[in-house]
């Protein structure tokens, strides 16, 4: 099988190794890419955004399978175009991706399917804006306001805050961009993400994980999107999780076919388990970054012909998924003044060891390898148990030089220590 990988992070570098693994897998080939993918992938220059352009390279290299990665592509409809020109694909229609571009659409999905959610409420004036605060937040009991950009955002659109002030800020500024804004009640509870791989109404949960997006540690500073994950989590019982894929994503997946956007490719919820149980925070319509980097690290099961089953419709016959033992921790590091703008340019020490995913990265004409982006590496530790992973990534990222760069030292820490609990 020759595989194409839409992408140039650490998610698609991610992909790449799993796929390497896969024994049916012949060939690799990833576009854009960076500097660390293209040493285990050909690697193309391509504007990922034009469906036209993937799928002329996708028949130029005779690819059997394109794996689409990030989002921004898929609510383009770029899957649609490279099944259009006759292979297969694994990503959602753009009908589908509406899941992740639309977060009005996903909340009108999972009301119809009957699923639990934050209750909400869309805002597109800014006269409506004050007596939409008022309905939300601590005034009306919550903890904080939830105030979200309604389209794409890059795990950047979100604020959850106490201030109301620093809330009606941040809609006023998304309503002035021309962008509605999402108001949300809060949810307690520590949340999960579970990636599900889906075709039509057939559902394959993967492990599931847990991402940190605040960019200092105990959860301070703005949101990124992402600033690592672990998984599994030794504190969710199999049985919430089974519960998550009857409750919550079976009945969406329904729901999108009732509505004739079938869902091909990854799912992507993301809870809270709160006192009363799972509720939805939001779906995405591909795998995340920074977890997929960690639930990977674990996978036994062949990935190409997983990925490749789901795109043609032969989901269904999968057998179950195999896992290894243990745990797997990934930590992001940063560039200087990340989640603002980058400071890039900056020669890298130590990225080439096994076990450092790359990001923003790429390689100068004298060989070295530079920061290119924000979030730079993703250092992936495995172990016995979670705290044999963290020790595993933490030694691997201390090991790395990049002047300015960040890290958090707390992923999966609370979860090591047994201090989360549902």
């Amino acid at each position: 099988m020759r595989v194409l990988v839409i992408g140039s992070g650490a998610r698609e570098h991610a992909l790449l190794l799993a796929l390497r693994r896969d024994p049916e897998v012949e060939t690799l080939a990833v576009a854009p890419g960076n500097a660390g993918t293209a040493v285990i992938a050909d690697q193309y220059d391509v504007d990922i955004t034009s469906g036209d352009a993937v799928a002329t390279l996708a028949r130029r290299i005779g690819a059997d399978l394109v794996v689409i990665g990030p989002e921004v592509p898929l609510v383009l409809g770029v899957a649609d175009a490279v099944r259009g020109a006759g292979i297969a694909c694994f990503g959602p229609s753009k009908d589908a991706a509406r899941i992740e571009g639309s977060k009005s659409f996903a909340k009108d999905v999972m009301a119809a399917a009957g699923v639990r959610t934050a209750t909400s409420e869309i805002v597109d004036n800014p006269a409506h804006l004050d007596g939409a605060l008022d309905r939300f937040g601590p005034p009306a009991g919550d903890k904080a306001w939830v105030v979200k950009d309604d389209g794409l955002a890059a795990g950047k659109g979100v604020v959850v805050t106490a201030d109301r002030s620093a809330a009606r800020a941040h809609a006023a500024g998304l309503l002035d961009s021309g962008h509605p804004v999402l108001l949300e009640s809060f949810l307690d509870g520590p949340e999960v993400s579970l990636f599900c791989v889906v075709d039509g109404e057939a559902v394959v949960p993967l492990l599931a994980a847990q991402d940190f997006k605040r960019v200092g540690d105990d959860d301070t500073g703005p949101n990124t999107g992402g600033m690592g994950a672990y998984a599994p989590l030794p504190w969710l019982p199999d049985a919430v999780v089974a519960q998550i894929v009857d409750e919550i994503v079976k009945p969406v997946a329904a729901e999108l076919v009732a509505r004739g956007s079938s869902f091909s490719g990854l799912l992507y919820a993301g809870l809270a388990i709160t006192s009363r149980g799972p509720a939805v925070v939001e779906f995405n319509c591909r795998f995340g970054d920074p977890e997929t980097q960690a639930v990977l690290a674990l996978l036994e099961t062949p990935l190409g012909q997983l990925l490749y089953s789901a795109a043609i419709g032969d989901l269904a016959g999968e057998p179950a998924l195999q896992w290894r033992d243990g745990s797997a921790v990934t930590v992001v590091l940063a560039a200087e003044n990340y989640p603002g703008r980058p400071r890039v340019g900056d020669v890298i020490v130590g990225s080439e060891a096994d076990g450092v995913l790359h990001a923003g990265t790429s390689r100068r004409e004298d060989g070295a390898i530079v920061s290119s982006g924000g979030r730079v590496l993703s250092i992936v530790g495995t172990g016995a148990d979670l705290t044999a992973a963290r020790e595993a990534a933490y030694a691997l990222i201390n090991s790395i030089r990049l002047p300015g760069s960040h890290f958090r030292g707390d992923i999966g820490l609370a979860a090591a220590e047994g201090r989360v609990s549902v």
